[in-house]
């Protein structure tokens, strides 16, 4: 439940969840999963049934001790709108959210349909910004949820990028990440891919990061595309 975090695009994480199941191609070679392991391994209790859902409501009041403003990932050992996660979970960690206002908070999903149904009942705080998963075309549909949802800034993570993605609907979209996948028999990634959803990013005037090419020695292959970092956010 760290203050500090490596993830490039964000400076914490707050995880009032952890463990989850997988629904799409992207999840084949979970990061959390892995680290969810090494954790139990270690005898971290909050990590003694591995990778199984687990809620924590002592945290839910974590990030109120935070007094620094932070851009904070949450959930990123989980999935806020996992089907085994109540509504009555989600709210308290919303009402965090709203409570610590001086903070960013970041969600990030790949259950777009239940993000849809439940949207409809909150009034999302301006310091939330929600985004969905989108690893190929199969899974764009994730976009179109995204879309109905009233936040007030709302994302896209192209990662892992299994597959070129040349028709993106941007429309009401603020941020897209885009990164290769990293770790064990991870998966490679086209640069003509990654260019063209830079382009257009750009073409749309929607902020663009370029998180990482990944594979196996993530820190080597580094996060340059066509010699530039690419760190733009909304």
């Amino acid at each position: 439940m760290s203050q500090i975090s490596k993830i490039e695009w964000t400076e914490a994480t707050w995880n009032p969840a952890t463990g989850c199941t997988k629904i799409s191609e992207g999840c084949k070679h979970c990061y959390a999963e892995r680290l969810a392991a090494r954790l139990k391994a270690m005898g971290n209790v909050r990590y003694k049934k591995g990778f199984q859902l687990n809620l924590h409501e002592d945290l839910l009041g974590l990030p109120l001790k935070w007094k620094q403003p932070k851009m904070i990932f949450v959930n990123s050992m989980s999935d806020l709108f996992h089907e085994e996660i109540p509504l009555e979970f989600i709210s308290k960690v919303l009402e965090t959210m709203k409570k610590a206002s001086w903070h960013t908070f970041q969600i990030l999903t790949k259950r777009s349909e239940r993000l849809k149904l439940i949207s409809q009942k909150i009034d999302w705080p301006d310091n939330v910004w929600i985004g969905v998963t989108v690893e190929s075309n199969k899974y764009v549909n994730r976009i179109k949820d995204l879309q109905e949802v009233k936040a007030h800034t709302k994302f896209i993570s192209v990662e892992p990028l299994l597959a070129p993605l040349y028709d993106l609907s941007l429309k009401n979209i603020d941020w897209v990440i885009v990164g290769g996948e990293s770790g064990p028999n991870s998966r490679k990634i086209n640069i003509e891919w990654v260019r063209s959803i830079r382009d257009q990013c750009v073409r749309e005037k929607v902020a663009f990061f370029f998180k990482q090419w990944g594979g196996v020695r993530k820190k080597a292959s580094g996060r340059l595309l066509d010699g530039k970092y690419w760190n733009e956010r909304p």
